[in-house]
């Protein structure tokens, strides 16, 4: 693997080759659910995340049961949201980066008796989808793999109906401060700036080694673009919460992760 990423598109290419290489991995944003939990959801027994640990609250979500409600999962395939939101009764479109995670979801499809839609593609181009076409998107943290955000809000808004909502989950600005290898030991250096890319602000030897064990390369947004970007997309906040994750040190002392959900105006 060259140890070089120049443009957008190579980092799309790379990511999706990193991720498809984490699905054989068996990394655990990859692996189905159970065949127990689409049965559960289709008796309405159901919940999702959107960021590691904190479910996402039910009155965030429509109701599957009685409208016809197009979902899209955006770069959220794995074989996790989409299908517990299909057997809840969703029609239900999944886009995302890599072929692996796709496939994982299409395996749980086949497997419980579920129809779902999946497109390959980049999360910030849905030039393939019409504008005004889904009631709900549910968007779990994966903007953390784009270099630029700002276009996956304007996209997201575009295809939502007025009056829809886009559920999203990401990592928090300043953990991105923090040596990423002495933060795992519980150690807080601060040592890089906001916004923050692996390409960009890792020193070389640790740049080439990320690349050349074809790890997922990871970018932090301003706060201004995960938050005022929506905004500035035509969308309103009308929900938040912060979530931590037991596996990081810092969420002993802040929370790392946020969601929202955000209203198309009409």
């Amino acid at each position: 693997m060259n140890s070089r990423i120049d443009t957008v598109d190579d980092v799309r290419l790379y990511n999706r080759q990193a991720w498809n290489k984490l699905v054989r991995k068996n990394n655990r944003w990859t692996v189905p659910v159970s065949p127990e939990t689409t049965d559960r959801a289709r008796e309405d027994d159901w919940q999702i995340i959107l960021t590691p640990e904190k479910p996402v609250p039910r009155d965030w979500f429509p109701d599957f049961r009685t409208d016809h409600v197009h979902v899209l999962c955006l770069a959220g395939s794995g074989g996790q949201q989409a299908p517990i939101l299909a057997a809840a009764g969703a029609d239900v479109t999944v886009l995302d980066n890599s072929p692996a995670q796709l496939a994982q979801d299409q395996f749980v499809a086949d497997r419980d008796g579920l129809s779902l839609r999946l497109i390959e593609g980049d999360m910030a181009d849905l030039a393939m989808l019409q504008n005004e076409t889904f009631d709900l998107i549910v968007h779990p943290c994966s903007n953390c793999f784009a270099p630029n955000v700002l276009p996956v809000w304007r996209e997201a808004a575009r295809v939502l109906k007025p009056g829809g909502s886009l559920l999203s989950g990401f990592v928090q600005s300043h953990v991105f401060l923090f040596d990423d290898d002495l933060m795992d030991e519980g150690q807080f250096e601060l040592c890089h700036q906001i916004p923050y890319s692996d390409l960009g602000s890792l020193p070389d030897d640790r740049r080439r080694a990320l690349i050349e064990s074809n790890e997922p390369v990871c970018f932090g947004h301003t706060m201004a673009d995960q938050i005022g970007g929506q905004i500035d997309a035509g969308l309103a906040i009308t929900g938040f919460y912060e979530d931590g994750w037991s596996d990081w040190p810092i969420c002993k002392y802040i929370s790392a992760f946020a969601a929202t959900k955000a209203t198309k105006l009409e």
